[in-house]
């Protein structure tokens, strides 16, 4: 009997930790692929033994070239290559910044996994400017800026180019709500990017898209296929994801590689804009993006939402400050009410630090009023009492 029950408890417990790893196995997906905006379904291949399938993605815009690929029948993401053919005409572009970054080729190197990183100084708003040059002239009408992860759009942007030997301005300073920036045509081998920012900004990339290259004429997508899978391949995230996968095959091989038919992209009904304070306003355009202020109120209009400013330039930001308007390093709260005491008054102290104290005098004072009344009864009473008397 006692088996019986021990193998019911058993089988109960085993359940229960099964289909808590199943959500725990759900949960981990959506964390994935709710950072990408699209996806192809590859189907119904005609394969018998483990294959090679390689997918076509030679005519969609990508800003980021990152994919997960998601095997629908085991849920778990697989291994995948991502083979492009360099443009024949692509011309090079070399950078330097105002500011002397020693860094700044990162900008230009094809490596979402490098940045540059700019200065922020206490209570102002950052300016760099950027210039991209090349010994051919280039012709574009867009330019991407990749941020690295948890981190906001500059608050506005300009572009000049530099065209008969006169810098123009081709895209006047606006405000920047999306890593893509469109303006007029323009052919120039010097193009200067102006970029105003509120919080630490670091740059992963910086693409001015060149139209009179020549076009990519090969970019897809391999990963290795099981007879009777169904896959779902994701890409284009706004933001880094790496979903996690096991070994990989040598997938550059391109021997006994199964080449299918163009597929349409869907739009992810899963993408999730990054958000990292949760406060209903995308990690892009937040003015503070690690503290949650959906208000966004910047008082000062530096580009900084005042949650995360340091109004009295003590390195402490308001929202951690028990004093955020004058400078107290020490943070010093002699009677722990949350208010610095550079804030606080002297005469509050002892009852804020002591709750307690007033309510000792107000019970005083209500047992002196007992006291008296008493008295007052008492005296009443006697003097009734005699003249009955």
């Amino acid at each position: 009997m006692k088996f019986r029950i021990s193998l019911l408890l058993g089988i109960i417990i085993f359940s229960a930790a099964t289909a808590n790893a199943q959500v725990m196995t759900q949960d981990s997906i959506f964390n994935v692929i709710n950072a990408y905006r699209y996806f192809k379904e590859v189907d119904n291949l005609s394969i018998n033994v483990p294959t090679v399938v390689e997918v076509p993605f030679a005519d969609e815009f990508i800003e980021r070239f990152d994919f997960a690929v998601l095997d629908k029948t085991t849920n778990s993401f697989e291994p995948h290559f991502f083979r492009q053919e360099r443009f024949v005409n692509q011309i090079p572009i070399s950078v330097r910044a105002n500011s002397g970054l020693s860094v700044a080729d990162y900008l230009v190197d094809n490596n979402v996994n490098t940045y540059a990183e700019f200065d922020l100084s206490e209570n102002e708003q950052g300016r760099v400017q950027i210039v991209l040059t090349s010994v051919y002239p280039i012709t574009s009408s867009a330019l991407t800026t990749l941020l690295d992860n948890y981190v906001a759009l500059p608050s506005s942007v300009e572009i000049r180019a530099t065209i008969s030997g006169i810098e123009r301005i081709v895209l006047a300073n606006r405000r920047m709500d999306q890593q893509t920036i469109r303006f007029p045509q323009t052919t120039s081998n010097r193009w200067v990017v102006t970029f105003i920012y509120g919080q630490p900004l670091r740059v992963t990339e910086l693409r001015l898209i060149q139209e009179n290259a020549a076009e990519t004429s090969s970019r897809t997508l391999r990963f290795l296929a099981q007879p009777g899978h169904t896959y779902r391949i994701y890409f284009d995230p706004d933001r880094q994801a790496a979903p996690p996968v096991g070994e990989a095959g040598n997938l550059a091989i391109s021997e006994g590689v199964l080449q299918i038919a163009y597929v349409s992209p869907r739009n992810n009904p899963n993408y999730t804009i990054a958000d990292m304070d949760k406060d209903g306003v995308s990690d892009l355009r937040d003015n503070c993006v690690s503290v949650a202020n959906s208000d966004q109120e910047d008082i000062n209009s530096n580009g900084r939402g005042d949650t995360c400013d340091d109004f009295d330039q003590d390195s402490i930001m308001n929202n951690k400050d028990n004093c955020p308007n004058l400078p107290n390093r020490d943070q010093r709260d002699t009677d722990d009410d949350g208010l610095g005491d550079v804030c606080d008054k002297e005469e509050s102290r002892v009852t804020e630090r002591y709750p307690w104290v007033p309510w000792i005098g107000i019970g005083f004072a209500a047992l002196v009023l007992i006291v008296l009344f008493a008295l007052t009864f008492r005296s009443s009473r006697s003097k009734t009492t005699q003249n009955h008397q």
